[in-house]
């Protein structure tokens, strides 16, 4: 097949397209750090293959296609055949697998061919109608009166069959809504069902952050976000703040959370109240990965702010609870009252400083020609 098939789908041929990264604008691509180790193709007959969006296959080459990152390739489906794009190969598919937990070994099925003329063809027809697929669903839906929503249609590569991706908060019986699509649409019907995160990323879009989403690019299994992540790290429990596109939690609010946990065991407890020969210190805010802490004199205003580290608080504390209270929270202060009370005085005379130095008188030089004069008269 010509090149220019290839730059449909991927922007590029197939020389472009087999080096460890290739194109970055599809989702969930690995980066492959084994591509320049010889002998890497070889090791297994396993190939990762993506489709539309956020959706992988993994499969055997039992024909030992030369693929290369970026081929659009045949792959076995059920029925028929479907189109998908090789996005890695090599012993990291192995990895890939594992972390797909994918147990049964018939979840692994076969690579046809090579995408020739006629796939594309028809690869192009099915997407073509996909949209429209997509509009008329929400209609059915919605004259079933279902509490549902119909997100994103996928058309199969040879369009034999499409799957419907729907979100909805309550169970929904779409037995007579499968009969109505499949009279409608003349393919087989596959209904999966995903959660607010899962369709962020398949509609995509840009973070706070200024990078692309996550669940966009490279996130696949989503785990549970808690308000106590925020808390962790000190975050302003703000909804509108804490959360993304989806309208839930954030998912990078999970990324650090446990570098905080680990820093905050070294930190003082917030509770302990710094006694000090002047006043007392209340626990005003921290900085967990800098090890700072401010305490202020009032309990409920920032007044007199001090900042300390947090091994200077746990030293206070200790003093404290000897019955000790130090003279200033910050170790400055501590070092110079600890100076000043080991001052010694010596038995010289006290007026020693008044006394103002003595500055040397210049004896003024005699001119020379007076010199030479005197010199002539001896």
């Amino acid at each position: 097949m010509e090149n220019k098939e290839y730059d449909i789908m991927t922007g590029c041929d197939r020389g472009l397209c087999s080096r460890a990264v290739g194109r970055q604008d599809r989702q969930l691509n690995t980066y492959d750090w084994l591509a320049d180790v010889p002998g890497n193709d070889q090791t297994t007959d396993l190939v990762e293959v993506q489709f539309k969006h956020t959706r992988k296959g993994y499969y055997h080459n039992v024909n030992n296609l030369p693929l290369k990152k970026g081929d659009i390739v045949a792959v076995e489906a059920s029925p028929g055949h479907d189109i998908g794009v090789v996005t890695l190969t090599g012993r990291l598919v192995k990895m890939q697998i594992k972390k797909a937990n994918l147990k049964s070994a018939d979840d692994i099925k076969r690579i046809y061919r090579i995408a020739r003329q006629i796939d594309m063809d028809k690869y192009r027809e099915a997407k073509a109608r996909e949209h429209s697929t997509m509009i008329e669903s929400r209609e059915i839906a919605k004259g079933l009166g279902l509490k549902m929503k119909i997100g994103d249609v996928e058309y199969q590569g040879d369009g034999n069959k499409a799957i419907f991706y729907y979100i909805a908060d309550e169970r929904v019986d779409f037995r007579q809504l499968i009969k109505d699509l499949a009279l409608a649409f003349h393919v087989r019907i596959e209904m999966k069902q995903i959660g607010a995160r899962q369709e962020a990323g398949r509609i995509g879009g840009t973070g706070p952050c200024g990078r692309e989403l996550c669940c966009a690019t490279w996130m696949k299994n989503f785990v549970s976000v808690s308000t106590s992540a925020a808390r962790f790290q000190d975050i302003s429990l703000n909804p509108q703040k804490l959360a993304g596109m989806c309208a839930k939690l954030k998912c990078c609010l999970n990324y650090e959370v446990d570098d905080y946990v680990e820093a905050g065991k070294k930190m003082p407890s917030r509770e302990i109240v710094l006694q000090t020969k002047d006043s007392d210190y209340y626990h005003f805010k921290s900085d967990i990965l800098a090890g700072l802490v401010t305490y202020s004199t009032d309990k409920n205003i920032a007044a007199n702010l001090e900042t300390i580290t947090a091994q200077r608080a746990k030293e206070i504390i200790e003093m404290n609870k000897k019955g000790e209270k130090p003279y200033t929270l910050s170790e400055e202060g501590h070092k110079e009252q600890k100076a000043s009370t080991h001052v010694e005085l010596h038995d010289d005379d006290i007026s020693r400083f008044d006394k103002a130095k003595k500055k040397k008188k210049k004896k003024p030089r005699k001119p020379v020609q007076k010199a030479k004069d005197d010199n002539k008269e001896q």
